[in-house]
């Protein structure tokens, strides 16, 4: 006996009513995403001022330079005078966010598409986040929980400066957040078409070459995390095609990276490990490891394919000590971390979503039923990651009011208007935490930025210029409490007589002074 099919308006409202209910996992994602633009005061990203704060009121010259100099000239990397007496400028940082910030400044204010391009990459995340892991073959309902769970990591304060996590991103990360984010769909593209025996599609390709132009670290964690699809069907030619093609997409910029890095034309910043297994376990994730074990060992038996997740949960941590062993200066440790905690998170919130889509089965067989449940799961998840939040909002306010609303900034565009009226020359100034008045320690490195002609020795990308050395030993010399941040240099503090020798070298014209005894001992 067969069942008589259903009018075609019963079908298309069973459609509709199905769709209606999974509406309710994106409002969700939504959501998430204005509690997290919330948490960094989204407000104050549509105010037009020009941000600052750590590193990121540096940075704000990059895309700039970007816009002014470089793409008129239809050049994406290129040299600038701005910093170091002159450097690459984006041949070895990441030209994706400043690209982006510059085709937002078509009809936004600059300030507000440098903010719009910070904040970007965290409120993407639960959405890539959940699309990673219905990718691996777990329902929607499921993947919702485990998708907001995975990406709550991203408010952890026990870090500044790891990336991914929102106090790294205000420190001027944005741009490991960016590829952070697209690493995720890459991977979860990449597992789809595996899971599929789709073999090779241009998706993954595209999203692995978008990821690489955000950020190197975040590349080579998930290249090596595809591994295990490679012995899946037709897994082979999906993750090596994905590979080749992201590779020739990103060469414009890639090749460069590779060829002068091998050639030895970047500092070598002999970055010191950090050490401890207290950076792999902080106390914000101790909730979260009984739960992953759980959720990890649900996952496997539901056969959800786990491999790339569990390399992004070994890779990271193993690399952590790896590098500190063999004291492997190039590469800072800590900077891998930040898939480990992803993918604890991750799969605690996996175990929530199993849990609880298996009690709603019980109470109700109705699709609702599953996507109520799932959706105040993912609220609660949610809500407890954004009430333990605590440094956050503070420092997108500082962040996001800009220079213009600290209390020195009167002060500071004073001595911007001086250098503005003097002849061009290049500017040294004092290096001193207490600039951070300004808006940042760096305040001074946008000379060039508000003054035309007017550089700063100064900058960031310290990498990315041979002179980078030379700086620092040259501002210790004008300092009193100089940052020396490369070890191992023979710095002289506060000593005039060789600086002027070597100020005169780099062709500096003009000095900038803090203190009063580096006034005293300039004058």
């Amino acid at each position: 006996m067969t069942t008589p099919e259903l009018p075609f308006t019963q079908r298309a409202s069973a459609v509709l009513r199905r769709r209606d209910v999974r509406l309710v996992g994106w409002v969700v994602l939504a959501l998430s995403s204005v509690v997290i633009l919330g948490v960094m005061r989204f407000d104050l990203v549509l105010r037009a001022n020009t941000p600052t704060g750590g590193d990121m009121g540096s940075h704000v010259l990059i895309p700039a330079y970007l816009r002014d100099s470089l793409l008129p000239v239809g050049r994406v990397i290129g040299w600038s005078n701005d910093w170091y007496a002159g450097f690459p400028i984006l041949y070895f940082y990441f030209p994706l966010p400043a690209f982006t910030i510059v085709l937002l400044d078509v009809v936004l204010p600059y300030g507000v598409a440098f903010k719009m391009v910070t904040v970007a990459g965290l409120a993407s995340m639960p959405f890539s986040a959940y699309y990673f892991v219905r990718s691996m073959g777990l329902s929607r309902p499921v993947a919702l929980v485990g998708g907001l769970n995975g990406a709550m990591f991203i408010f952890m304060e026990s870090f500044t400066i790891f990336g991914g996590n929102t106090l790294s991103t205000l420190a001027g990360e944005y741009s490991f957040s960016w590829s952070f984010s697209l690493s995720l769909v890459y991977l979860g593209m990449i597992i789809r078409n595996t899971r599929q025996g789709r073999g090779f599609t241009v998706g993954p390709a595209v999203l692995l070459a978008l990821t690489a132009l955000s950020h190197l670290i975040t590349t080579m964690v998930v290249v090596v995390a595809s591994l295990p699809l490679l012995f899946r069907r037709k897994g082979t030619p999906a993750v090596v095609g994905s590979w080749g093609v992201g590779f020739a997409i990103a060469a414009f910029w890639a090749m460069p990276v590779i060829v002068r890095t091998l050639g030895g034309f970047t500092t070598d910043m002999r970055w010191h490990a950090v050490r401890g297994i207290e950076n792999v376990f902080p106390r914000e994730l101790w909730p979260m490891v009984l739960l992953a074990v759980v959720g990890l060992a649900w996952a496997i038996a539901r056969k959800a394919t786990v491999g790339p997740l569990m390399m992004l949960l070994v890779v990271p941590v193993a690399g952590y000590y790896v590098i500190e062993f063999i004291d492997f200066r190039k590469l800072y440790n800590a900077r891998l971390l930040a898939y480990w905690y992803f993918g604890v998170y991750l799969l605690a919130g996996i175990l929530i979503g199993l849990l609880v889509t298996a009690v709603a089965r019980r109470v109700s067989a109705r699709p609702a039923a599953l996507w109520v449940a799932a959706a105040l799961a993912g609220v609660f998840v949610v809500t407890s990651a954004g009430l333990g939040v605590n440094k956050a909002p503070g420092w997108a306010r500082w962040n996001y009011l800009g220079y213009e609303a600290k209390d020195s900034w009167p002060e500071y565009q004073a001595l911007m208007e001086e250098l503005d009226r003097l002849p061009e020359g290049r500017v040294m100034w004092e290096a001193n935490r207490d600039l951070n008045k300004y808006g940042t320690p760096m305040a001074l490195m946008l000379t060039g930025y508000w003054s035309e002609g007017h550089p700063s020795m100064e900058g960031l990308l310290f990498e990315s210029s041979i002179t980078t050395p030379y700086h620092f030993l040259n501002a210790a010399e004008v300092s009193q409490r100089p940052s020396n941040p490369i070890p191992g240099l023979n710095y002289h503090q506060m000593d005039f007589r060789r600086a002027d020798r070597h100020l005169r070298l780099f062709n500096v014209a003009y000095y900038v002074s803090f203190t009063e005894e580096a006034t005293t001992a300039a004058a």
